[in-house]
């Protein structure tokens, strides 16, 4: 853990971040503060970090806590430490975690989202499968139900996946993959099993992507799974009202209909602490066999 100096700074792994305004509320509903936001941050590293380190990262900044204006942040802002790396992809100097003291020090400008590339920085190559099943409605009740359709399929064809709340409204579900499998037979893999469960569940889901035309259906995204796009990452705080956090789960809570506002920060402590990681535990599975199999 960190230690907290009399100076308004914390001294992380030899560096010392210094904080400002400590005491302003980011999450005002749940009386969050910037301080106890740190501490938060401090505790979920070991995770969050896991599926940051190494990639793009975006940020989502709330300089006046969630009620107030956002940026999205993929320039690194000026002037940086010198514990913070960068790589630059496309013209943007994008930030790249290594550890604790970059997390804390963005969490200090009130960086509330990460949201890292789906490749590591200087590769092509995509670090896991994720599809993104994303509802047209603003409370969607079955989300739950979409999920354990999708994994169901992903079970027929032999993979094993975890699915995890977005700390939104949606749901990813995250199959680990073995090295060498690409972005393409992703997005092939992807549409095969996006095409089977809105043939057998037109009521439930649609390939649509524009909003306005899919009613109340829930999008089954396989292309936002490609080199330069982001997802909201395992374990990053959400600047919802309730602090939720993005965190996987059991397929049994998916079964029991769980919902995305059951995991927050005042509470995600005692659940890792109990479960660890989830996706860690599932290892690589043989996705290119299947992509190489489809006609």
């Amino acid at each position: 853990m960190p230690k907290t100096t009399i100076r308004g700074s914390i001294t992380a792994e030899g560096h010392e971040i210094s904080i400002t305004n400590p005491d302003k509320l980011l999450w005002p509903e749940c009386g969050i503060t910037k301080q106890v936001y740190l501490q938060k941050l401090a505790a979920l590293s070991p995770y969050l970090l896991r599926y940051c380190q190494g990639r793009l990262l975006t940020v989502i900044r709330y300089p006046h806590g969630v009620p107030g204006m956002s940026f999205y942040q993929k320039n690194a802002p000026e002037p940086l430490p010198e514990f913070v790396h960068t790589a630059t992809h496309e013209n943007i100097t994008y930030i790249v975690l290594q550890g604790l003291p970059e997390l804390l020090w963005l969490g200090n400008l009130a960086a509330l989202e990460f949201h890292p590339s789906l490749h590591y920085a200087g590769s092509e190559l995509p670090c896991e499968w994720m599809i993104d099943l994303d509802p047209s409605l603003e409370v969607e009740p079955r989300i739950m139900e979409a999920a354990a359709t999708v994994g169901e399929v992903l079970k027929s064809l032999g993979l094993a996946s975890v699915p995890k709340t977005s700390g939104a409204t949606g749901v990813q579900i995250i199959v680990p993959v073995e090295p060498g499998v690409t972005f393409d037979g992703l997005r092939r893999i992807g549409h095969f099993v996006g095409r089977y469960v809105t043939e057998k569940r037109p009521d439930l889901f649609t390939l649509e992507r524009l909003k306005k035309n899919r009613g109340d259906k829930i999008y089954f995204d396989y292309l936002q799974h490609y080199g330069g796009k982001t997802l909201a990452a395992p374990y990053t705080p959400r600047a919802r009202p309730l602090a939720t956090v993005s965190t996987p789960l059991l397929w049994e809570e998916v079964q029991r209909n769980v919902k995305p506002t059951d995991y927050h920060l005042l509470n995600i402590e005692e659940r890792l602490s109990r479960m660890g990681d989830l996706i860690a535990q599932v290892p690589p599975q043989p996705v290119g066999d299947i992509i190489a199999k489809l006609p």
